[in-house]
């Protein structure tokens, strides 16, 4: 037997952020991974996806760029050179976070975790005795009823990650993030990719005017979408898929589920110990605590939405709380969510579309009419903000368009200090840049625009 202060199980960015939290307050950690450090997210998830879509959009740039008045005699790419790219990126992030473990004298233990009583944790032949486990064991994709991922045509996000040829024509089944990130890169690279989603809109999570703006980039780059529309069949039979979509067999060379995750509990053995479950994923309060004292969950497992950023702010309520700290508890309308689409998509805060009879001011500005996106040749897409029409507080924001994820942190501050219209307002944004957009579409709302 080996006794820690603290147990975590799972090693994705929610588990190696509460293990190095809890070590940085005083805390003795064992940190339990049954396969590469990082998780989920730094290894199939996260990390080597946009390694793909960082290679599809460099090809997409250089294959327009005579319209900048640059001449490529040749313009190609190599499947098998954009996944190994991506592989070395998720290998070399995986082997610093092993770094990560060493330099907070964090004890790593490899192999498949089981709580057997509250307390104790088996791994292999170890016993681990501690006061506090935290459950990090992320999630893992729901199957489709009766359809199985077969690895052949039919795929789950680490075959869909890791093609050894390209697709020429592609189901994707389910339009969340996932689904529309794998049709923004195969449709970049060429291939004839069909979009299946079952909700009226693509996206369903965003904001309802979001979602339609992505529809139509989508389709304007050759995707076929098809929305309020389920999967009615799948097979794979000789070499192909056969589909059946509105009472219509249809043929594809591979097709891809992604139709969300549930918890990764099974062989835990939290249900035996009395853990509050519900539609597969873990309970917990507002400090990541679960029904049994002295067991937290954090991240995917602890149920959506299932975001890296949101596992490792977990972490930190956590191992904050294990170690006597007073911490405020995850505010869930302050998570900002990005899809790394063409064009991306970023949110936070209250859609329009859950206002109710709230009154709200709205302000839209497209970034056809900024000039750092006219000179880039990124005009395609929007910043929508809302704002509450009696008080001025900043309720949300919504943006579609080139790296609009690395503008959203700019409005997750400014909801986070509650920031009203007039503070926004007299902000001064450096031009040319995109982030004067921000700006313009707050000034939209106040009735008060400059540039439109």
């Amino acid at each position: 037997m080996k006794e820690f202060d603290v147990v975590v199980i799972g090693g994705g960015p929610g588990g190696y952020a509460a293990g190095i939290r809890a070590a940085q307050l005083g805390l003795s950690v064992a940190l339990v991974e049954r396969e590469a450090l990082g998780g989920t997210c730094l290894n199939w998830g996260c990390i080597p996806t946009k390694s793909l879509l960082h290679s599809a959009e460099l090809y997409t740039q250089m294959c327009s760029a005579s319209d900048f008045g640059i001449e490529a005699k040749s313009v190609g790419f190599d499947l098998s050179k954009i996944v190994q790219k991506s592989r070395q990126a998720a290998d070399q992030l995986s082997q610093g976070i092993a770094q990560l473990m060493k330099k907070n004298k964090i004890e790593v233990f490899t192999g498949d975790a089981s709580v057997v009583s509250v307390g104790q944790v088996q791994v292999g032949d170890q016993v681990l005795v501690t006061d506090s486990i935290v459950i990090a064991t992320g999630a893992e994709q729901k199957s489709l009823g009766p359809i199985a991922i077969d690895g052949q045509q039919i795929w789950g996000a680490r075959e869909a990650m890791t093609p050894t040829a390209l697709p020429a024509r592609l189901l994707i089944v389910g339009a969340g993030a996932i689904g529309v990130e794998f049709a923004s890169f195969y449709r970049a690279l060429g291939s004839a990719v069909t979009l299946l989603e079952v909700a009226p809109n693509i996206l369903p999570a965003e904001d309802i005017d979001i979602s339609a703006l992505a529809a139509e980039a989508l389709s304007q780059r050759g995707i076929n979408v098809q929305v309020g529309q389920g999967l009615e069949g799948l097979a794979s039979v000789a070499g192909c898929v056969e589909a059946t979509i509105a009472g219509e067999t249809l043929e594809f060379d591979a097709a891809i589920l992604s139709v969300g995750v549930a918890g990764r509990v099974q062989g835990l053995g939290l249900e035996a110990l009395g853990v509050t479950m519900n539609q597969g994923f873990v309970v917990v309060d507002e400090r990541q605590q679960t029904s049994v004292p002295g067991i937290y969950a954090i991240g995917d497992v602890a149920g959506a939405p299932c975001l890296a950023h949101k596992a490792t702010h977990e972490a930190m309520i956590a191992a904050e709380t294990i170690a006597g700290h007073f911490v405020q508890g995850l505010q869930r309308d302050r998570i900002p969510g990005c899809t790394y689409s063409f064009p991306q998509i970023a949110s936070i805060g209250l859609r329009e579309q859950d206002a109710g009879d709230r009154a709200l001011r709205i302000g839209r500005f497209p970034l056809y009419a900024n000039g750092k996106a006219v000179v880039s040749g990124h005009t395609e897409g929007m910043i929508k903000t809302i704002f509450d029409s009696k008080t001025g507080a900043l309720l949300g924001a919504h943006l579609i368009g080139d790296s609009v994820t690395e503008l959203i942190q700019g409005f997750t501050v400014a909801i986070g200090l509650e920031t009203t219209e007039h503070e926004l307002l007299e902000t001064i944004f450096p031009h040319p840049t995109v982030s004067e957009a921000m700006q313009e579409s707050v000034m939209l709302a106040f009735d008060r625009p400059l540039h439109l």
